[in-house]
């Protein structure tokens, strides 16, 4: 049995009122410390006295992305020889938001990966090959490293990329964990060695980043059944971001990603701001708790998800929370139909003939929503064609505009300015 924190085994009401000592702890800093939040405080006529319970949180302001990136630096609560790192997000939603980490705040983010780790079963034993971009001010690569370390086991920094150098390296070394992009791993399945059968293949579990592999019913999607129809893994997805320093991943029981109070407090929001009724989306909302270089209060994600209450088999008492189903900057109105990507992206993963793709979301002469599709395959381009409009005329009543592009310049397109990370959704409704 892994390792299991008293209060995340203790009742939801326990839970909060731990946290809402922790949250009097955190908005006693920001009035001392914080340059925004002290303007943000003033403005709005918050008195923090006035906070008396978990659910009073409501009263105060949230923050966005926004605020980070016009304040950025006002949001440091430190000295900045107090700073041992400086991370920044990968600008998917606009430009790049830097992130500043003190010592503690290092080791909060090891502690974090350690239990996001022991959810799924990880061992001191195991070897873990990190398929992930390892440097460029990215914080999930460096969490990954922390966490794995704290736990024992053993890590391999073979980075993104490179199948033919992924397999050599699983082959010598035995590899029992990987952390990667769950698509690349359809690409490992491709350009598999014929002399290496996948079911004498070391790896047992992976640690899937970046793309969700979960229906809303927290069913497989179609991503994780391409994955499995052909490699017998355990798959285990996982929610982070750079601002919350923190991550939400699920347990051997596969119901959702685990909440760690300790060290956030989550709301889900609704369009008016309001905390959604129980197994509805919204908006996760997250506060920081133990952050002492850049804490966020009530920091407005752009995430659309579900969270999941009831206890867990695994022995955890904890909040559950579900796949990101849409950004919500990203929502469209596309022919008189509200979609989100990810009911577009299913349709492209659930046909195998698809190897790679590119959403792009614009605007048409008339400023209405427009849906591009930017595919490679090897198969014939018309006949494809045809079958995709008539499973997208089914799944969503309207078709997108579809194109097709040879592997490098899809590839191309993906990695913009030389991304760290695939775009594989591209929303250029608000570029000028």
């Amino acid at each position: 049995m892994s390792f299991i924190p008293e209060i995340e085994q203790r009742p939801l009401a326990d839970q909060a009122h731990f946290q809402y000592e922790k949250l009097k702890t955190m908005l006693a800093m920001l009035q001392e410390k914080s340059p925004f939040y002290q303007r943000l405080f003033k403005a709005k006529k918050i008195d923090i006295a006035d906070i008396r319970a978990l659910e009073d949180i409501v009263k105060l302001p949230t923050t966005s992305k926004e605020d980070l990136q016009n304040n950025n630096r006002d949001f440091l609560c430190v000295p900045p020889a107090a700073v041992r790192e400086y991370t920044c997000t990968s600008g998917t939603l606009g430009r790049p938001v830097t992130i500043a980490l003190t010592e503690q705040d290092l080791q909060r983010l090891a502690y974090n990966e350690m239990l996001s780790f022991q959810c799924m079963g990880l061992k001191q034993e195991d070897i873990v090959q990190l398929m992930l971009t390892m440097d460029r001010q990215f914080m999930a690569g460096m969490a990954y490293y922390s966490g794995i370390r704290k736990i024992g086991a053993t890590i391999i920094r073979s980075g993104p990329g490179l199948a033919k150098m992924q397999w050599e390296t699983i082959e010598r070394l035995k590899t029992t964990t990987v952390v990667a992009i769950p698509s690349f791993l359809l690409k490992l399945i491709a350009e598999k060695p014929e002399h290496f059968p996948l079911e004498n293949c070391s790896v047992q579990k992976v640690l899937a980043i970046g793309e969700s592999l979960k229906n809303e019913d927290l069913q497989d999607n179609a991503l994780a059944r391409s994955i499995l129809k052909k490699w017998n893994l355990s798959l285990f997805s996982t929610y982070a971001s750079t601002e919350m320093q923190t991550a939400f991943t699920e347990c051997s029981e596969k119901q959702g990603g685990h909440h760690h109070p300790e060290l956030l407090i989550v709301e889900l929001l609704n369009d008016e701001g309001l905390p959604v009724k129980d197994h509805e989306a919204g908006e996760v909302t997250i506060t920081t708790l133990g952050v002492e270089a850049m804490p966020l209060l009530r920091y407005k994600t752009g995430d659309i998800c579900k969270a999941y209450y009831e206890p867990c088999a695994c022995g955890r008492q904890t909040m559950r929370l579900g796949p990101t189903l849409a950004r919500k900057s990203q929502r469209i109105k596309f022919k008189g139909t509200t979609i989100y990507p990810a009911a577009a992206i299913e349709v492209i993963m659930q046909t195998e003939e698809i190897e790679n793709y590119v959403l792009r979301i614009s605007k048409n002469t008339q400023e209405q929503d427009h849906l591009t599709f930017y595919l490679n395959t090897q198969f014939p381009e018309q006949e494809l064609t045809e079958k995709l409009r008539s499973l997208f005329r089914h799944k969503l009543r309207v078709v997108p505009e579809i194109h097709f592009l040879n592997a490098t310049k899809l590839r191309e397109m993906q990695y913009p300015g030389n991304s760290r990370k695939p775009f594989k959704i591209q929303d250029l409704r608000n570029q000028s």
